[in-house]
């Protein structure tokens, strides 16, 4: 039969019936829930299970009921180590909460009293006599089973006796259950840190080092030694990750020039994006930037302090990449015999060859694996994976799992712009994260919106990468909002997800953009970019410090890397965008658990100072009860101010001298 003893329906989180796993890290709680009813009047229980990938279990919880009259169970589960677990959902009929809640009832009117005083005294010693309990409390229900029967006692005494908080507190954590029935199991897929978790920065290794002759403006390219030298910085900001756009010899067929002009001088450097010459395609270095022991070195050097080197993986050919005579299949010829350049109406890019994948499957596929595994052999194990919608998603499912069986620590991004399935799919075939719609989202609104779609709705399949900004991506929010909107964005991305990303000049507030576009003028894309990041900082004109607190904060505050236990709360301002993240935090060798909680507000106003009144959910923060006249105290970890607060709290923020609060609640 389709339908258990107890039915149970809607179980999450589960991702096409169990056929693709949900997604999590290590540490991260996990929401999981279901709809779990029965017939008539008893009180059911609900316990989620979880089971680590040798098939043991590791986590009983009992979850809480969602809300009155919905039969929705929710709570969390937490796996601690990367590899395949699952989990499964039982429900039960919860014998000793029936009788308590029957028992108080008739007993108070004088019903069935004796009857009720001898169900509960069965109902304790049979619990007590269960072989998994603990000696200290199968005794105390022994005990209390005793007192029930003890009819020298008085009535309240024998009842009290057998509903003590004691009492609750031992069948609490060992509940008496019947009519026990589980759901199947579903799998958790478990991926290490950096498949959820991680501050990007990306950078051009070309620009770092380049220098400008000044007499007669020709550049020389800046290198993986030159860039190297940058690595330090990046990683005092408190990245975790260094990406790099393409490194492959870039095409001189139908070069762009600088700000995409369709003419290049023989100096242009051209958009590395455009990938294949007569040097090698994408298994080959760009000679400018040096050799492959250069790159290895590079990858060294970031690793040494503290970064990971992430490549970009850009499917797609310039006119003279290699492939183009040796595979001709491997792309879409046109009626005239041309191959079709990419386009993107009214966009046209003409450097560059899309790929054709159904003319020669089989081939382009394990041309596309052997790319793949040769980046991972020079230590790359993240991989930013250009425009992936424009490729099959059956494609992409076969080459994730096929890296992933061999290679389970490396990680794929999908910087993949476009409709809400594509995005979806591409997630559910294998990709751990993904460039998401928030670079978009800039009022209240839109913000609250999406911060809870992206930690309720879409986290069993889709983990979204909060990138403040691309080389092709530069809104009129940064355009026009002055440094307090470059603030705001860092601090909406790197407070609301666990993965925030940036791409160099953020820092500098560089906004000034190539007319009609929305992307930079003098693109980094087709030129070299010097920046002096060092007199920037010296003068004061330089959100690096800036940047450094906020990663500092997401490292101290392990609330702030999950990405299901974010929580909206209200705001009496129109621009004034409140949330929290909140985590009991378990312990350690050397910690006991606590509780961490951040409280986020911030003035979504680039131009103006906000004030009013926030509302806070108190029991989703667990501070409910925390002091007798429900105040706390935060302290502000921008400025360092310590306030008492309250369910009601007055703020006032002036975007142009400090837009945000980040309080953390002291427990």
């Amino acid at each position: 039969m389709r339908v258990g003893r107890i039915p149970i329906t809607g179980v999450f989180p589960v991702v096409d019936n169990g056929a693709v796993p949900a997604k999590a890290v290590p540490g991260a709680d996990l929401r999981v829930g279901a709809t779990v009813f029965r017939e008539g009047h008893d009180l059911l229980g609900v316990s989620a299970v979880l089971t680590d990938p040798s098939g043991t279990e590791v986590q009983r919880t009992r979850l809480a009921a969602a809300g009155a009259g919905t039969d929705g169970w929710t709570g969390t589960l937490t796996p601690t180590a990367p590899g395949l677990w699952s989990f499964h959902v039982e429900g039960w009929c919860d014998v000793y909460g029936t009788w308590e809640h029957n028992a108080t009832v008739k007993i108070e009117a004088g019903v069935d009293v004796e009857v009720m005083l001898a169900e509960g005294a069965a109902v304790l010693s049979a619990a007590s006599a269960d072989p998994a309990r603990s000696p200290e409390d199968a005794q105390l229900l022994s005990a209390a089973a005793g007192a029930l029967a003890d009819s020298a006692q008085s009535i309240p005494a024998r009842l009290g006796a057998g509903t003590s908080a004691a009492v609750r507190a031992a069948v609490e954590r060992h509940p008496v259950r019947d009519l026990v029935t589980a759901s199947p199991a579903y799998p958790i897929n478990v991926e290490r840190d950096a498949a959820g978790r991680g501050a990007w920065y990306e950078f051009f290794p070309r620009s770092e080092g380049a220098m400008r002759q000044p007499d007669t403006g020709e550049w020389t390219s800046g290198n993986f030694r030159t860039a190297a030298h940058r690595l330090g910085a990046v990683a005092a900001m408190g990245f975790d990750v260094i990406y790099l756009p393409p490194i492959h010899p870039i095409g001189t067929i139908n070069r762009k020039g600088p700000n995409n002009t369709l003419v290049a001088g023989p100096a242009d450097p051209g958009s590395p994006w455009a990938i294949g010459s007569a040097e090698g395609g994408h298994d080959a270095i760009h000679p400018d930037l040096g050799s492959f022991a250069d790159f290895d070195a590079f990858v060294a050097k970031a690793a040494a302090v503290g970064l990971e080197v992430a490549l970009d993986l850009a499917l797609q050919c310039a006119p003279d990449h290699p492939w183009a005579t040796s595979h001709p299949e491997w792309f879409t010829t046109r009626v005239d015999g041309t191959i079709a350049y990419a386009e993107n109406p009214p966009k046209k890019y003409q450097d560059i060859y899309p790929l054709n994948f159904d003319n020669d499957p089989a081939g382009l596929s394990a041309e596309v694996l052997r790319i793949v595994e040769l980046w991972i052999g020079h230590g790359v194990k993240i991989f930013r994976v250009d425009n992936p919608h424009t490729k099959p998603v059956w494609f992409w499912e076969w080459l994730i799992g096929t890296v992933n069986a061999a290679h389970p620590d490396v990680v794929f991004l999908a910087e993949a712009f476009t409709r809400p399935a594509m995005m979806a799919a591409l997630g559910r075939a294998g990709f751990q994260q993904s460039y998401s719609y928030f670079t978009w989202r800039n009022t209240k609104e839109e913000l609250g919106e999406y911060l809870q779609h992206v930690s309720t709705v879409s986290p069993s399949y889709f983990r979204p990468n909060f990138f403040v900004n691309t080389p092709d991506i530069l809104t009129e929010y940064l355009q026009y909002g002055g440094p307090a909107a470059f603030k705001i964005r860092a601090v909406v991305a790197a407070m609301g997800s666990p993965l925030w990303g940036m791409y160099a000049g953020f820092e500098l507030c560089e906004h000034v953009a190539r007319p009609g576009a929305e992307e930079y003028i003098d693109n980094e894309k087709y030129e070299y970019k010097e920046r002096n990041f060092a007199a920037a900082e010296a003068s004061g004109r330089s959100l690096a410090p800036y940047i450094t607190a906020l990663n500092n904060i997401r490292r101290a505050h392990p609330a702030l890397l999950d990405l299901e236990n974010l929580t909206l709360h209200h705001s009496s301002d129109p621009a004034t965008l409140v949330f929290s993240k909140h985590k009991n935090v378990p312990a350690t060798a050397q910690r006991r658990a606590y509780k961490d909680t951040i409280i986020v507000v911030v003035n979504v106003d680039p131009h103006s100072a906000r004030q009013g009144t926030i509302t806070l959910d108190l029991p989703a923060l667990e501070l409910e009860h925390f002091n007798a006249d429900g105040s706390f105290v935060v302290e502000d970890l921008l400025t360092g101010e310590v306030w008492n607060w309250g369910s009601e709290n007055y703020f006032r923020l002036d975007a142009h001298q400090e837009p945000a609060h980040i309080v953390h609640v002291r427990r």
